[in-house]
């Protein structure tokens, strides 16, 4: 039996689909489910933008100048369209797409799409739209449930980790943050919909599924029919679930607010072993006042509270945090605090950045706003500070014996990159025969960055046997 054309109408043409994208896990995730939105329709992604015959910018508007950033990478993306004689179409997806929709429109006529985090499962229907040359370009509705409605229920995934959405949106409204404007309140997934997919990720070889959203642990949800309590469940009784289907090793959720730390959830690192010793918890201030001006809706000694029971329910587990310096009003007593309390957690991992002003968030026209240099010169102690406590961390790994996932190749010869229980990564020399599955290093070195391990006897002669 011959093969089927390329063109025949059993199979579409493949069309070029370039992605980039900017920003947060959810992001990653959408990309990921845009592909499988748009593979029906004949796309297949490509690694370069010669390639491509539809771009998707997904971006982020978190940080400063981001709107600028994509139009930058706009005003590019129109002159390979010209040079493409207009066969190239391009579409801006994600959060600056639904907060400056019109004003990317307006500004450059380049772009074919626009459409929101919350509308992306629409594409199909907006290419449709955009051939015909009818209805609208543009799609920003905060429509999550349809969403997650709407998208294959397949998905394809390359490599033993995966990203999990099971909620999005955010009502915490803090005053720097543009999410809740950008992806809407918040939403849970259903449990049913949730195991289906993790279900679906095991059978294709996933091993670590990634639990996100805007404040995953505000996951909520009806207990399943074959739950004998009944009630509601919260993130904890969804993580134990989750542990129980076949070829699930490892558990992580990401990111969490303080707010949502229940006692259920901190007990599953007790008793959950697939779930990683690892809680990325952002703080942003370890100042009271600064929090209070954040509205945080929490203090510096809540979150302590929440790290010693956390440590005293999983001993070994690595803490990571969110933090900004300079934000409006802040006062070298407020950063002094904040130095402080990242002294006494001690972090494995952590994110720092100057307060950027967000248009439209009321942080954005607060008084006091602190002058640039001031922000660099708290910012290089507060990230050398943590640059020391990561450093001490991983030095204190060496000699121990930690189970690796294997993702990728590593930048040499043979070498195997993975990441620990504690989301360090890790090089292996020789040990390109285990990328995709689970293997036990003993750590011989480590960097400020990552850890370089040596096999176990019982994991090399894996290789030989095989």
């Amino acid at each position: 039996m011959g093969e089927t054309p390329l063109n025949s109408p059993a199979q579409p043409a493949t069309k070029g689909l370039f992605i980039k994208t900017y920003g947060c896990q959810m992001n990653v995730y959408d990309s990921e489910r845009m592909k499988d939105v748009l593979k029906p329709l004949g796309y297949a992604p490509v690694d370069t933008l010669d390639a491509a015959d539809l771009v998707v910018l997904n971006t982020c508007h978190i940080r400063e100048k981001a709107t600028e950033k994509v139009f930058s990478e706009l005003g590019r993306l129109k002159e390979l369209k010209e040079e493409s004689g207009g066969r190239l179409r391009i579409a801006v997806a994600g959060c600056v797409a639904q907060a400056e929709g019109g004003e990317i429109l307006r500004r450059q006529p380049a772009v074919d799409l626009v459409v929101g985090p919350q509308s992306y499962h629409r594409l199909p229907e907006m290419i449709a739209r955009m051939a015909r040359k009818t209805g609208d370009i543009l799609e920003t509705d905060f429509a999550a449930e349809e969403k997650f409605d709407a998208l294959p229920r397949a998905r394809q995934v390359d490599g033993p980790s995966a990203f999990l959405s099971v909620q999005e949106g955010c009502d915490k409204f803090c005053t720097f943050c543009v999410v809740p404007y950008t992806r809407g309140a918040e939403f849970s997934r259903g449990v049913d919909a949730i195991v289906s997919e993790a279900r679906e990720l095991a059978r294709q070889g996933v091993s670590e599924i990634v639990l996100i959203g805007q404040n995953v642990n505000a996951w909520h949800g009806a207990a399943p029919s074959g739950d004998g309590r009944g009630g509601e469940w919260r993130l904890g009784d969804l993580i134990r679930h989750v542990a129980r289907i076949g070829g699930v090793e490892r558990i992580r959720y990401t990111t969490s607010h303080p707010r949502d730390m229940s006692d259920d959830l901190i007990e599953a690192h007790a008793e959950v072993d697939a779930l990683s010793p690892f809680l990325h918890l952002p703080v942003q201030s370890g100042s009271d006042r600064i929090l209070k001006a954040m509205n945080r809706q929490h203090t510096a000694a809540d979150y302590l509270r929440i790290v010693e029971k956390v440590r005293a329910a999983r001993p070994d587990i690595a803490m990571a945090s969110d933090f900004i310096v300079g934000f409006p009003g802040e006062s070298e007593k407020d950063f002094e605090e904040t130095l402080a309390l990242v002294r006494e957690v001690g972090f494995a991992q952590a994110y720092s950045f100057k307060y950027s002003p967000r248009p439209g968030t009321p942080a954005a026209s607060m008084s006091l706003q602190v002058d640039e240099r001031v922000k660099d010169e708290r910012l290089a102690r507060l990230q050398g500070l943590l640059r020391n406590q990561a450093t001490a961390f991983n030095q204190a790994s060496v000699g121990r014996k930690l189970d690796v996932l294997f993702t990728r190749e590593g930048k040499l010869e043979g070498q195997a990159l993975g990441y620990s229980p504690y989301m360090q990564p890790v090089h292996v020399a020789d040990g390109a025969h285990l990328i995709g599955r689970m293997a036990r290093v003993e750590i011989v070195a480590a960097t400020m960055t990552s850890l370089s391990g040596q096999l176990l006897a019982a994991e090399a002669r894996i290789e030989v046997s095989a």
